[in-house]
This record gives structure tokens, sequence and C-alpha cells, in this order.
């Protein structure tokens, strides 16, 4: 062992990044609320296990439930979380064609018919929900 030996540790530069650094530019904004949203699609599974399990649980139950669905403090939150959700499934859906390569043969599918079959994918699910509702 060297008595004089010193472990070199380098200083490392690191700039200081403010905690709201994404609100500098609109493309870092959406990016990092589309994030957040996803919250908002956590508490709507939790909701509906929620609702299972209070479903589950008996008539006096699910009817206490749904008093507090229609409490007017819960109406405005979960109108904020549709919304969130709104943005999530939008920002989500225009991500597809930068995330999936659709070719057919040799040629792509344009950008464009890959977004709107992403839609009208979307918009049939909540149609066909709709009708399933409905025809209960």
């Amino acid at each position: 062992m060297n008595p004089n030996y010193k472990l070199y540790h380098p200083k490392w530069h690191r700039r200081r990044m403010p905690i709201f650094w994404w609100l500098k530019k609109l493309s870092y904004a959406k990016f990092i609320t589309r994030e957040m949203t996803s919250l908002a699609v956590c508490y709507s599974v939790i909701l509906l296990l929620t609702q299972i399990w209070a479903l589950s649980r008996g008539e006096v139950s699910y009817e206490r439930f749904l008093a507090w669905l229609r409490w007017p403090p819960a109406l405005v939150f979960h109108g904020l979380v549709l919304t969130a959700l709104l943005f999530h499934v939008v920002t989500w859906l225009n991500l597809a064609p930068k995330a999936m390569v659709v070719r057919v043969g040799r040629r792509r599918v344009p950008d464009r018919a890959v977004l709107v079959a992403h839609y009208l994918a979307w918009l049939g699910a909540t149609a066909g929900l709709f009708w399933g509702i409905s025809a209960l």
C-alpha cells in the first residue's frame, strides 16, 4: 500500500435544472402533461374496481356508492378526470403514426391513414360500448 495514494474523484459538471424546466417549450409541456394524466387513468381503474366491489357487497352498498358519485364535488372532480382522460387519449393516438410503421407490400402506409384508422377504431369502440350499455 502506498500511504500517499488518494482516490481520484472528479467533479462532474452538472447544470442545475429548475423544477419546471418543461414549461419552457410547448412540446415538453404537452409530454409531461400527458404523462401526468396517466394518474387519471389509474384513478379510473381504481374507481371501476371500487364500483365492482360495491356491487358485490349488495344493493345498499352500491346505492351508497352511487350517491357518492352524485355528490356535486365528486361530479366536478370526475369532469376534470374526464378532461384529463380525453387529453391522454388524443395525445396517445396522435403518437401512433410515429410509433408504428405500417407497410403494405413494399409501400409505407401514410401517417394520416394510420391516424384516421386509430380514431375510427376509438369511435367504433365507444359506439359499441354505448350500444352495449343501452341494450341493458
